[in-house]
């Protein structure tokens, strides 16, 4: 209703000024048709009267010498006569302060007149605000010969139907705020009138929840409509009881599954660098090798540092599904990630610490987690043919962050995928849950850490962590 009140206001606001302009035009047009045809009339009577110049194109101004003023003034326009060649020949300008305009008429205006089969032509041009229409016509002598040219000029000067209009629009205006009003108030009664049912039932609505016991609605009086909307409501509310019970069903045991999914990923993990050291040691082990003492500690150092990693794994499953509690002990970041890459044996992986010691106050098992994460990752982004692989870890020191990048020149990661990256259970691998970055990603920001990375598809991926130190 108020859209419909505003709407005829500016349609009958844009009409009426229209209108108001085309009545003006029209006004102004036959006034002066009115004023031109009684000067004409008395220009011709002046030309028939006996009078000592021959009627002729040189005589005209002498004719006209005083004449001509006194028909400007009774018809209130200006009056210029021109030879047949535009040339100014006497002009009156009655009620202004105008000097007299001696250019000659334009040689298109002549022309113009002369093509024209009524041998008559207007023209109009606006200076200042007002308006001044001109009309040319041709002279004739007492035998209708051509003796020169007759311009016919008035000022329309339309500032009181102007103020009409204003003073109209103005009325206009506040008759339609009186009607806004009264469509404004009607409209707030009407609508609180139809929506006081639908009000109630948006409330119920607002109050439904999947975990508790929903209301019924009840409605004492109410259209056949509304009591259909209740009607599926209240439906709505059986099924929605019948649907919770199986969906915490469901819940749990999606719970379950996803947990059992993320243990064994988080199992599989340090049983991969396990399986890769007894390779190895039962590969090149000597017993006759002076360092066989040194070797032994070092593999054993590497797979109980992996067994502890499967044990507190264990012990949080346990404890439902939690993931080991962080411990922050000051540790040697640097000589962490060191121990972290020896279980690595490719050769292109090559670490660059900036510092020769760099503590921060952080879980050493779940640094070795995140590291391990990421270089792995980054072997299997080493595209096969790849002639020059290269994986760099580096650890440096900002403030009092730490900076840890893992960086490859592997396939890259596409477009489309780098805002899935950290999204659980997603994965490119043939193989795999896809719960190792988000699992990264929950650790280091458990620390007030950030993880970010950039990639461009074919030459390579930075991952980049900071760290507090504190």
């Amino acid at each position: 209703m108020i859209l419909l009140v505003l709407l005829a206001s500016v349609l009958i606001a844009l009409v009426t000024i229209y209108q108001y302009d085309e009545q003006t035009k029209d006004y102004n047009i036959q006034r002066f048709g009115r004023k031109e045809s009684s000067t004409r009339h008395d220009i011709e009577i002046e030309l028939k009267r006996k009078t000592t110049y021959l009627v002729n194109t040189e005589n005209l101004s002498k004719i006209f010498q005083d004449r001509i003023y006194d028909i400007a003034t009774v018809h209130n326009l200006t009056i210029s006569m021109y030879d047949m060649n535009g040339n100014l020949l006497k002009s009156s300008i009655p009620f202004d302060f105008e000097k007299i305009d001696e250019t000659p008429l334009s040689e298109e205006v002549v022309n113009e007149l002369g093509n024209n089969s009524n041998h008559k032509i207007f023209k109009s041009r606006t200076e200042k605000g007002i308006t001044y229409q001109s009309s040319y016509t041709y002279i004739n002598d007492p035998r209708f010969k051509r003796i020169g040219i007759l311009e016919l000029r008035i000022a329309q000067d339309n500032e009181e139907q102007k103020t009409e209009l204003r003073e109209f629009m103005l009325r206009l205006l506040l008759v339609y705020l009186l009607m806004l009003l009264i469509a404004i108030a009607l409209a707030y009664f009407l609508s609180s009138y139809i929506t006081r049912s639908i009000q109630t039932i948006s409330e119920k609505i607002k109050e439904t929840r999947l975990n508790k016991r929903n209301e019924k609605i009840t409605l004492d009086s109410a259209s056949s409509e509304i009591n259909s909307l209740v009607d599926a409501y209240n439906n709505m509310i059986d099924q929605l009881e019948d649907s919770a019970v199986k969906l915490a069903q469901s819940e749990r045991e999606q719970a379950w599954r996803e947990m059992a999914k993320q243990v064994a990923h988080e199992i599989k993990n340090p049983l991969t660098p396990m399986r890769l050291s007894v390779q190895s040691f039962h590969r090149k082990f000597d017993p006759k090798d002076p360092e066989v003492r040194e070797k032994m500690t070092e593999y054993s150092d590497t797979l109980i540092q992996q067994i502890d990693v499967m044990s507190s794994i264990a012990s949080a499953f346990s404890d439902f599904a939690k993931m080991p509690s962080q411990r922050k002990e000051e540790l040697d970041v640097v000589d962490v990630v060191k121990h972290a890459l020896d279980i690595f044996h490719e050769d292109y992986i090559h670490y660059y610490p900036q510092e020769k010691e760099l503590y921060a106050n952080l879980d050493k098992t779940q640094l070795i987690r995140v590291i391990t994460n990421l270089v792995k990752n980054a072997i299997q982004a080493i595209k096969i043919n790849e002639k020059n692989p290269k994986i760099e870890v580096k650890v440096a020191s900002e403030g009092n962050n730490v900076v840890i990048t893992v960086s490859d020149n592997g396939k890259g990661i596409s477009d489309k995928n780098k805002e899935l990256i950290f999204e659980p259970k997603f994965t490119t691998k043939s193989s795999g849950m896809g719960l190792g970055l988000p699992m990264i990603k929950n650790i280091i920001e458990a620390y007030n850490g950030t993880i970010s990375f950039t990639s461009t598809e074919g030459i390579g991926t930075v991952f980049t962590i900071i760290l507090p130190k504190i």
